[in-house]
């Protein structure tokens, strides 16, 4: 006779997963800027498809405000920088005062007041965040007839090389299991949206292992899933993994971008 599986608990393990995000981020707060450059890089390719005006704006998963403060300059508003983080929080409103309205919140719970929107802008911050259709619900609810979401998330293959220098067959997968293009584009389709999206590889380099997992964990791109600690032969062969994808250039780290234009009907 089987022994009976213990139960799980669906919201308890959201609760515990937004905590350990929350804390990654919040972790890594003071080092993002210095460390983020494929964030950066993404971001600015949202940027040039912002609308010529918009009043009330969000910066979701506004980090340490840096596309807050410009979307703010940009559209001369108070734009909105909403984290889940507050140690990152607590670095936007160090770095940038009242160039911002900074909240902490949940992307799936969103402490905004329904169509108060006109803007969504959200630079790589949902793919950390496992309830989609609460995400999209929630944007779906706050935006104004009208209204625009420009997001960037990740698809899967992202940190494939990641994956493959770190795989063990007793140990949680390196990196975490993103949604694909096609599930995306039909959650936010149910929430009501009209939907253009556009997928794309983005690869970076870097001269060796150590500076590759210091992009990572400098971003709060690394949550804790427990496990067995590492060995230094662990990371060794780690290395040596990493080693034979080398190029040219250096180690390769690969995102798959994934670009979302949303737009409520008025």
């Amino acid at each position: 006779m089987q022994a009976e599986q213990p139960r799980t608990h669906p919201d308890r393990d959201e609760h515990v997963w937004r905590q350990r995000v929350g804390h990654a981020f919040s972790r890594s707060a003071a080092s993002y800027m210095d460390r983020a450059q494929a964030q950066h890089a993404m971001g600015r390719m949202l940027w040039q498809r912002l609308p010529v005006q918009a009043a009330k704006v969000l910066d979701l998963g506004c980090g340490p405000g840096h596309w807050t403060a410009r979307l703010s300059r940009h559209f001369g508003v108070q734009a909105i920088g909403l984290d889940l983080a507050l140690g990152m929080l607590g670095e936007a409103r160090r770095r940038y005062g009242a160039q911002g309205r900074w909240l902490c919140g949940d992307a799936a719970s969103l402490p905004l007041a329904s169509q108060s929107i006109d803007l969504v802008f959200s630079n790589l911050a949902i793919q950390w965040c496992r309830d989609l259709p609460g995400i999209f619900s929630e944007l779906h609810r706050i935006l104004a007839p009208g209204g625009c979401a420009l997001i960037n998330t990740l698809a899967p293959g992202t940190l494939s090389e990641v994956a493959h220098a770190w795989s063990h067959p007793h140990r949680p997968a390196a990196v975490e299991r993103f949604a694909s293009s096609r599930q995306v584009c039909l959650v936010a389709r149910q929430a009501g949206f009209e939907v253009r999206m556009e997928q794309a590889s983005e690869r970076f380099h870097y001269p060796n292992l150590t500076a590759v997992m210091t992009s990572i964990k400098g971003v709060g791109a690394q949550v804790a899933h427990g496990g067995p600690a590492l060995t230094r032969r662990d990371i060794d062969k780690a290395r040596q993994r990493y080693e034979t994808l080398r190029l040219p250039a250096g180690l390769p780290v690969t995102y798959q971008r994934l670009t979302l234009e949303l737009h409520k009907p008025r």
